[in-house]
């Protein structure tokens, strides 16, 4: 079963060692639309015993496999052949993501088409990377540095932007020569049963991608495996620190992208209604269940006032509606437990003394889906719940500040450090703040994306980088080879 437009081959089965088979445990994973609250699709869950299949499959690969000694130019050729069957299907994906999460049908075709050609970057560093290097010794005549695959990753990503972040993680561990282990979230798995057709349709070889679906126990299981050399993974914090846990128990490798509480700093020489404009449809994008998204706004106390009207203006005349409504700016939350967590946090916003500006409700006119009214608190203490928890909807927290200093200041005052953002007119200004404020990612006026750069966190956002070269420096070792003279060949 899978919804309207979209089209899996077997969504009753697993993807291990390049064959399609029956999930062990015999059960099915339901994903319910947030519009509707309907069942609109199925797919096998994988349980512990898949899990290790799907391990003993790569392991296989990695180890006996061509895949990690095919020169790097061929894989990217493969890698190629799979874009181009991706880049067919974008029509699909997108309807997966609104089905599933109920992102925005105007939006999707857009965020997934980019996604799909990000990838070609990726695939680009198989011939752009430098793979093997040499240079004289000190000690020795001749140092060559090879750049050698990890091994086994295993890839884990999260339901909010489930295509583009597990396909991004899946290209990388391939670019490098790593087979690879797919784990989506159980609230979006289609976007990753694509993924696998698309390797299938370009002839990877068996177990060079494989695809689990499964809960948190058996997605446990799977970071615990030994043969697992990496764990790549995308999510909350608290997971985060789980698998940081178990990875470091065994000195396994792993990336990390996490939680964020990211900050705006809006100086004196930004226009409010521009601001406004900014802060008040930005944090309505995907819901607001964005981990870089812009949920603390940092502005002087004299201006505050101003652009709390301002911002509850804009937020006013946001149009909330049913994700394949042309017209709706803000859809439904991604799930029920998502929904009761954000009404948690906003009935904790009201406890802590902070100003509702607007919103704090479900819209009237919606009796049904998982809708929230896009939310301002104002005067907002930056020690309080709703300015240090990342509450993952649209919910905004606006917070005065004495001056520039103070701005920064309350900016850091976070155990996150993942995104940010100076608003100003001054890019000399923008680059100054932004060196003192301690987030992966600052951009000047707006929540601000560039695919072929690093993303990634300070503090407790996360481990390591995705995006640009770095991105695939961690699914490399590097190996150093000492002789006594210059090989012919490297």
């Amino acid at each position: 079963m899978t919804p309207e437009g979209v089209t899996i081959k077997h969504p009753g089965k697993l993807f291990i060692g390049g064959e399609w088979v029956d999930a062990h445990s015999g059960r099915s994973i339901e994903i319910v639309n947030p519009n509707s609250e309907d069942v609109v699709a199925r797919v096998a869950e994988a349980d512990e015993s898949d899990m290790d299949a799907a391990v003993a499959a790569a392991r296989n690969a990695m180890d006996k496999g061509p895949w990690p000694t095919t020169p790097p130019a061929q894989r990217t050729a493969k890698l190629n052949e799979m874009i181009a069957h991706l880049e067919q299907r974008v029509p699909e994906l997108a309807a997966a993501w609104t089905a599933q999460v109920g992102g925005l049908a105007s939006f999707a075709p857009q965020m997934h088409g980019g996604a799909v050609m990000g990838l070609k970057g990726i695939a680009a560093l198989g011939e752009q990377f430098e793979w093997v290097t040499q240079r004289p010794g000190q000690g020795v005549d001749t140092v060559v540095m090879a750049r050698e695959p990890v091994g086994v990753v295993a890839a884990i990503a999260p339901w909010n932007g489930p295509f583009a972040i597990m396909a991004n993680k899946v290209f990388y561990a391939l670019v490098a020569g790593c087979p690879v282990i797919m784990k989506p979230s159980p609230e979006t798995p289609l976007e990753a049963y694509i993924i696998a057709e698309a390797a299938e349709a370009a002839g990877l070889p068996p177990g060079t991608v494989n695809l689990v679906p499964g809960h948190r126990e058996a997605s446990d299981h799977l970071v615990n495996n030994p043969g697992i050399d990496k764990v790549t993974f995308t999510g909350s914090t608290v997971a985060g620190k789980r698998i940081a846990e178990v990875c470091g128990s065994r000195i396994a490798r792993c990336t990390l992208e996490l939680g964020g509480k990211s900050a705006a700093i809006v100086r004196d020489d930004f226009p409010i209604e521009a601001a406004a404009a900014i802060l008040g449809n930005t944090i309505t994008v995907m819901s607001g269940q964005v981990c870089a998204m812009l949920s603390r706004a940092i502005v002087p106390r004299k201006r505050h006032d101003e652009l709390a009207e301002a911002i509850a203006g804009v937020m006013k005349g946001i149009k909330i509606g049913h994700s394949d409504d042309p017209e709706a700016q803000l859809g439904p939350l991604a799930m029920k437990r998502q929904l009761e967590r954000v009404e948690m946090y906003i009935e904790e916003g009201r406890k802590s003394g902070a100003d509702l500006i607007t919103g704090g409700g479900r819209p009237a006119h919606m009796n049904k889906g998982y809708f929230i009214e896009p939310t301002l608190f104002a005067n907002v203490d930056n020690t309080s719940r709703i300015a240090q928890e990342e509450i993952f909807g649209p919910v905004l927290c606006l917070i005065p500040a004495e001056d520039e200093e103070d701005a920064i200041r309350i900016a850091n005052e976070s155990d996150f450090g993942l995104n940010g953002s100076v608003f100003t007119t001054d890019p000399q200004a923008a680059y100054d703040i932004a060196r003192r404020v301690r987030t992966g990612v600052v951009g000047q006026n707006g929540m601000r994306m560039e695919w072929s750069a690093p993303f990634g966190g300070f503090k407790q956002s996360g481990l390591g980088r995705e995006g640009g070269e770095e991105g695939l420096w961690s699914y490399v070792e590097t190996k150093t080879i000492l002789l006594d003279g210059a090989p012919t060949v490297l």
